[in-house]
């Protein structure tokens, strides 16, 4: 309607204005609730050029559209708002194009447009977590959201497969690898563990170990009176001070913290420290047995992260490894060097000047000639373009930890002429939090992804099980309704929140049967799927009626597309996720004061059976674009 009634206004601009207007004046707003009507149009635009007062534009105004459009039933003016109010014959016409239309809010035509979205990129020396599943449901979802809309997805990610945190992994299972009667080293197979733990096991090994190492240096190095310490000396003031704190505390919480602190000053020098280092260069030298030892942890690795995937049912079209796009990082690096974009310190590493962008330096290549984050993500972004050319833009779906870095990337690669690193996106979002704070990898303080998935559908089986309704089921149908209500909650808890907002996760409440959470709205599609078994239209094309409920309920479905577009252009499935709420809500609510099944009059009972197909519909599509399932019986 609204692009019916800028039509209508454009093609007449003379006439109703007396000059041709631009299409920009038009614009439309919600009603508001203490008003009547069913749209908005602003009139202040047009009261300048009529020379006339707001409530005069708008009545004139209100006027001509009225006598245009059979559809308008009538208008009021309201402080520069003309409030139009559509008939029920348009309402009704409306609903029935909802409940025709299959793909009901998705773009039936295709955009001609193709993006890449990013997102998981994990590093191969941990499993997934928390924070990784926020990443991975919002990559995932803003994929769908795009398709839906008419555009081209790949997804994608990339595998931090390279760098010093694998090698600290390497190095803690050749050196602390528990062995058998033979000597040989234990492997996920043998210890019955999913490769991925397997590996992050011996990622805090290392910290743990290289901790002990640097304490133990610090306290040498107090024996020593600090002489031979190899460390600033307003490091080496804060140090006695430490120790002091340190053997003084009886909090063993706070011992601990002191403990780390003191040992992070000797850390860099630890011999674990400069195991690493070394392996990292021979790894990037091509030494046989570093590369072998590489290949055979992550390949454990990979093992893990697809079945975490399935669980997740989650994919990707392609997938890029650092340990390839790194290559071609430092290639641009050496060609940005000849075309002074970088330029070289005295140590030969490689920085690059961003004090014009109003930033500072930042390092490209370390001085042992090694790379760093920004020069495979150099790489990367290149390689994709390389391999999709027609690419309208890559959103990158990484945490709001990184928009320094991304800020550094695009300018990085606009320097280096690219046009294109103006379509980079960097979708940035909050952190997840525990109850008691932030997540630490390498201190295995983490909420694994796996244990989690296994918690919320254990409890989602739980809560089945004691609201039954389970009779008929077979097990294998009952155990696929709890992975469903698991996961769904799980999936839901996470992108219903604005992804740039930091967020606390609370498992007991994603799986919550009320309030604003996965299982509430599947119960309501599983209640749809139930009535509409039981229920039948009649000649619904001669017998149509609605009153205002069925009305309110109607003008909610028709906004969906609208919404899946708002979804689509701010990369939000959280916009998706609390509309489908807000309509289940407002179904329930018409539901309770609205007979369907009993009601007597044809006409009506018809509009309410459509009504209710079509939320079922939207339920089905909007969860969909969630990555969420929905049962047909709950």
């Amino acid at each position: 309607m609204e692009n019916k009634i800028k039509t209508l206004l454009l093609e007449n601009s003379l006439s109703v204005f007396g000059v041709k207007i631009d299409e920009k004046l038009i614009q439309f707003q919600k009603t508001r609730k203490d008003v009547d009507g069913d749209l908005t149009l602003v009139i202040f635009p047009f009261v300048k050029i009529l020379k006339a007062s707001p409530a005069q534009v708008g009545d004139d105004i209100g006027r001509f559209l009225k006598e245009n459009l059979e559809e308008i039933k009538s208008f009021e003016v309201v402080s520069g708002f003309l409030n139009i109010s559509l008939s029920n014959p348009y309402w009704k016409e409306v609903l029935m194009n909802i409940a025709k239309d299959e793909l009901f809010g998705c773009s039936s035509e295709l955009s001609g447009q193709l993006y890449m979205v990013e997102y998981s990129s994990p590093n191969t020396n941990k499993p997934l977590h928390l924070g990784h599943m926020r990443n991975i449901f919002l990559g995932y979802s803003v994929a769908e959201i795009l398709k839906a809309n008419g555009h081209e997805v790949v997804k994608t990610q990339i595998i931090n497969d390279r760098g010093i945190h694998i090698c600290k992994s390497m190095v803690a299972w050749e050196q602390f690898a528990a062995k058998d009667v033979n000597g040989n080293r234990e492997t996920p197979e043998t210890s019955g563990m999913k490769g991925d733990h397997f590996v992050g096991k011996y990622y805090i090994e290392f910290d743990k170990q290289v901790t002990l190492q640097g304490f133990e240096m610090a306290y040498q190095w107090r024996e020593n009176d600090y002489a031979d310490a190899i460390i600033p000396n307003e490091a080496k003031e804060k140090l006695p001070g430490l120790f002091k704190a340190y053997e003084d505390s009886t909090d063993d919480k706070k011992k601990a913290g002191i403990y780390r602190k003191i040992a992070a000053f000797a850390v860099p020098f630890a011999q674990l420290t400069l195991d690493a280092k070394e392996m990292l260069l021979k790894w990037e030298a091509n030494d046989p047995e570093a590369y072998k030892l590489w290949t055979t942890m992550n390949n454990w690795v990979y093992v893990g992260f697809d079945k975490t995937y399935n669980r997740m049912q989650v994919d990707f079209d392609k997938i890029y490894y650092e340990s390839e796009t790194f290559l071609i990082g430092k290639d641009l690096v050496t060609d940005g060097l000849k075309k002074e974009v970088f330029f070289k310190k005295e140590d030969g590493s490689v920085w690059v000047d961003l004090s014009d962008e109003g930033l500072d330096e930042k390092l490209v290549l370390r001085a042992d000639g090694t790379a760093v984050y920004m020069t495979q993500d150099i790489g990367t972004a290149i390689d994709r373009f390389k391999d999709y050319p027609d690419l309208n833009g890559i959103i990158y779906t990484v945490g709001n930890e990184q928009d320094y870095h991304f800020q550094v990337l695009f300018l990085i690669l606009k320097k280096l002429g690219f046009d294109w690193a103006k379509n980079c996106y960097h979708l940035s979002y909050g952190m997840v939090d525990l109850p008691d704070g932030k997540m630490k990898s390498r201190e295995g303080r983490v909420v694994d992804a796996d244990d989690l998935m296994e918690e919320v559908v254990s409890m989602a089986k739980e809560s089945t099980k004691e609201r039954g309704h389970l009779d008929g089921m077979t097990d294998a149908e009952r155990e696929n309704l709890y992975e469903m209500i698991g996961m769904g909650g799980l999936k839901y808890y996470l992108l219903k929140v604005d992804p740039q907002k930091r967020m606390k996760f609370n498992p007991d409440e994603s799986i919550e049967l009320n309030g604003n959470t996965g299982p509430f709205i599947q119960y309501a599609y599983a209640r749809i799927n139930s009535l509409m078994s039981k229920v039948e239209l009649e000649d619904v094309n001669n017998h149509l009626a609605i009153q205002q409920d069925e009305k309110d309920l109607i003008k909610q479905l028709n906004e969906f597309p609208n919404i899946i577009k708002e979804a689509g252009v701010s990369y939000s499935p959280a916009l998706i996720a609390n509309y489908t709420y807000d309509l289940v809500k407002n179904y329930n609510s018409f539901y309770q004061s609205n007979s369907v099944m009993k009601e007597t009059d044809v006409a009506l009972k018809n509009a309410r059976i459509l009504i209710s197909q079509s939320t079922g519909k939207v339920i089905h599509t909007a969860m969909r674009l969630l990555g969420i399932n929905v049962p047909n019986r709950m």
